[in-house]
């Protein structure tokens, strides 16, 4: 067998993000089509004493997929499994793309998932496993959708995960970093499909912040982007209606000619830093300064262009603390004449008992990214930013989105969630020896010893 299993590995393999922020050479590269096929890897790597990181669509802007040992991709791992129409029941495996179950099969059933995030060029278990979110009062992150998964163990024993069946586990799985096996199925719970109408409104960010409460939860779907160096908000509101598909239309946006004028111009201001508040300012007066409204399906408002590459970094915060930490990374920004591009994104979601959500415990949550773009894959300097945020974020008790970049550790995670050690020890119960741990999970989770393996 083991001939058979190294013969499905590809060697000098180079994985690299959607951002091409991250990179690395995993000694043997799959790509399975079959849960056997999977389970025979998994037994070669505990053979050789190897580990295995398993990858979704490569869109986490972090080292979170990274390896030098094994790594699968579950591309090939992608079918939709059973659809429960009356019961709005979507069962798909692990490596089933969001943005195809958008664009094809879920329209086809009259289905539609009831929140989503920025982009759906995502795998199942991967939108999962990093608790990707969208944003809404009443929705939880797109893990509080599940209600049931199959996972592998590095064992090869496949436990099937839901309130009723290991209930133990499910909390920890619904949101699980791929440091408990590989997901081999999900069940999400949608609803029949909908539309969405989305307001987009400029507004000050002072009257948004002493009125917030009163924003978020005035729609279904609301969140707000923040302008740098200026005073200035675009508003998005999004409520379901039965009026039909009725686009607003944006030629800058969605031609190729305003895509590489919007590129051209913040790469050249790499080169002349002061550009960064100008082109902020402009594009802002330019594109933003006047209402909108569309109605289009519902993924398609969820779904949000993320134009060009960037480096990004995002934190969850309670709700009532976003005027103060916004206020501080304005002021910071501000007082440093920092080359902050837009924008820096808000979003809200309602609280879970998911034990790695981060939105854990909170009964409101709200989370706040920034982003510098990297115009033609430029490097621009992010440092200072990143380090100022980051420690706002932290001074008001904020959490990192696990698929971004962050520098937190296990003692810093074991205070930031209550249930973090619970969560630890169930990944220690069922992959003992660190099989799916890489150089990011080993800090936050810690290492575990290779010693009990057959090597």
């Amino acid at each position: 067998m083991a001939s058979d299993v190294r013969s499905l590995g590809k060697p000098g393999f180079k994985f690299t993000n959607w951002a091409t922020t991250y990179s690395c050479h995993p000694e043997l590269y799959f790509e399975p089509e079959t849960t056997e096929e999977i389970s025979q890897i998994l037994a070669f790597a505990q053979k050789k004493g190897k580990k295995v990181k398993v990858i979704g669509n490569g869109h986490s802007p972090s080292d979170l997929a990274c390896t030098t040992d094994y790594m699968i991709s579950l591309k090939r791992y992608n079918h939709v499994i059973k659809i429960d129409k009356e019961r709005g029941l979507v069962n798909v495996q692990g490596g089933c793309l969001i943005k195809d179950l958008n664009e094809k099969i879920l329209p086809a059933n009259g289905l539609a998932f009831s929140v989503q995030g920025t982009v759906s060029e995502l795998t199942a278990a991967g939108v999962i496993s990093t608790g990707t979110h969208g944003t809404g009062a009443d929705m939880g992150i797109i893990s509080s959708s599940v209600v049931e998964l199959d996972l592998m163990t590095a064992s090869g024993e496949i436990l099937t995960i839901s309130k009723d069946q290991n209930a133990d586990l499910f909390p920890a799985a619904t949101v699980s970093l791929g440091s408990l096996g590989v997901i081999l199925h999900v069940t999400f719970q949608c609803e029949p499909a909908f539309n969405l109408e989305q307001k987009q409104f400029p507004e000050k960010l002072d009257n948004v912040l002493k009125n917030l409460d009163e924003y978020v939860t005035g729609s279904e779907h609301f969140r707000f982007f923040y302008f740098p160096h200026t005073e200035d908000t675009l508003c998005f509101s999004a409520n379901r209606t039965k009026k039909e598909k009725n686009l607003s239309f944006s030629w800058f946006w969605e031609s190729l000619v305003g895509y590489h004028i919007f590129q051209a111009l913040y790469w050249l201001s790499t080169f002349m830093s002061f550009l960064v508040p100008v082109l902020n300012r402009l594009f802002y007066n330019l594109l933003y300064s006047h209402k909108k409204e569309k109605v289009d399906r519902c993924d398609q408002i969820f779904n949000f262009n993320c134009l060009f590459k960037q480096y990004v970094t995002e934190w969850s915060i309670p709700r009532d603390k976003t005027a103060p930490v916004l206020t501080e990374i304005k002021d910071w920004i501000l007082k440093n004449k920092f080359p902050a591009h837009f924008p820096i994104e808000v979003r809200f979601v309602k609280g879970d008992g998911i034990y790695l959500s981060p939105a854990y415990g909170w009964k409101d949550t709200c989370y706040i990214n920034i982003i510098m773009y990297t115009p033609f894959n430029k490097i621009v300097p992010r440092e200072k930013y990143w380090e100022a945020f980051e420690k706002v974020m932290s001074d008001y008790g904020g959490r990192p989105h696990w698929a971004k970049d962050h520098k937190y550790g296990r003692e810093e995670f074991t205070k930031l969630y209550p249930q973090f050690e619970t969560f630890c020890k169930i990944r220690e119960r069922l992959d003992p020896n660190g099989m799916f741990l890489n150089s990011n999970l080993e800090r936050v989770f810690g290492k575990n010893t290779m010693s009990k393996m057959n090597v």
